[in-house]
């Protein structure tokens, strides 16, 4: 099961509290005070992980409390500090505080950490307060309280390409033909009920060291969108938040003789989608692609969505995935599109 977002509990260890005591041994007149500080409290912290691919096991376990420091003891001696709690979460997780809906991570490497609840400091001794003019201190402190927050956590897919197109438009199709992914392909509209990921290698003109091509990239597929998603019809926008992290989006407009919506109809739609959910991913630099031109008949849509295209000025391709007709240059043009992003974010971060 594909679980891509949770709500979970965390709290964090509270601090142990400082003690007084004093010192009393034979032979020592006025031993003076030796109460120890309490230990620190444990943190929550989490950690993501390459072995994880879904939020599914944290859906059954919400509760996450980490464990209290020790209280401080004569002689000086500290309270134990708690051992920190550590989740392990899918790369991609963003955690958010539920409440105020603030960003507290965004884990995208591997073994990144990030603590989500602080543990509570330990309270100091009697022996802390000692002075010349206080030799015999009575005062110490309790720990502190731990942190706690109920979060939303959610998977955001680490993907180079995103496909946007209706049910049914030959998006599973495509990401088959195109890399060794292999979606469920039906001939029924909502096939695909989860994200898939495929990875796309292609010639680039260099060779990795192993001799094998050394140019590849992440693609997506989402369910598919329907006009009024944003109103929660069909599966709603509930999948579109693994397109954020794509660099570009490819546009798949089904142009078969048997579509149901007429091209243009479909790419405005579609656009219009994205633009209600985020309007930062329907800025994203995007092509078209023309799909089932295999069984298009005269050819009269792909006219008509070609014309769109030029007006809006977006790269068209027409394709077939079954019978592999286009696919090889939207391959390439593709990869230099994502080649092309990556350059300018490094260059932007310099």
């Amino acid at each position: 099961m594909f679980i891509d977002q949770v709500k979970i509990y965390v709290k964090a260890g509270d601090g142990g509290n400082g003690v007084c005591r004093f010192r009393r041994e034979k032979y020592v007149p006025r031993g003076g005070p030796d109460g120890g500080d309490g230990g620190e409290g444990g943190d929550v912290i989490l950690k993501a992980s390459t072995r994880l691919s879904t939020l599914i096991d944290l859906q059954y376990q919400q509760h996450h409390v980490a464990k209290s420091g020790g209280d401080g003891e004569g002689g000086n001696r500290h309270g134990r500090n708690a051992p920190p709690v550590v989740i392990q979460v899918p790369i991609g997780t963003t955690a958010k505080d539920h409440e105020t809906g603030e960003l507290l991570c965004d884990l995208t490497e591997d073994d990144e950490e990030a603590i989500v609840a602080h543990g509570g400091n330990g309270g100091r001794g009697n022996s802390r307060f000692a002075s010349p003019t206080n030799r015999v201190p009575m005062q110490h402190e309790d720990g502190t309280a731990g942190e706690e927050h109920w979060l939303l956590l959610e998977l955001k897919l680490l993907a180079d390409v995103g496909l946007v197109g209706f049910p049914n438009a030959g998006k599973s199709t495509l990401i088959s033909a195109i890399s060794s992914a292999h979606p469920k392909i039906a001939d029924y509209p909502f096939t695909t009920i989860i994200p898939n990921l495929g990875v796309v290698r292609y010639s680039g003109g260099t060779r990795s060291r192993h001799g094998g091509e050394g140019h590849s990239y992440v693609v997506a597929d989402v369910p598919g969108l329907i006009e009024g998603a944003h109103e929660g019809k069909g599966l709603g926008f509930q999948f579109l938040r693994h397109l954020e992290r794509t660099s570009f989006l490819l546009y798949l407009i089904d142009i078969s003789e048997g579509a149901l919506e007429d091209p243009v109809h479909s790419l405005k739609t579609l656009q219009s989608e994205l633009l209600l959910y985020n309007p930062e991913l329907a800025e994203k630099p995007c092509a078209v692609a023309g799909s089932k031109s295999d069984v298009s008949g005269d050819g009269r849509l792909f006219k008509r969505l070609q014309a769109q295209c030029r007006k809006q000025k977006i790269k068209l391709f027409e394709i077939s995935a079954v019978t592999k007709t286009g696919l090889q240059p939207l391959i390439k043009y593709l990869g230099e599109q994502v080649a092309m992003n990556k350059t300018a974010r490094c260059a932007t971060r310099s």
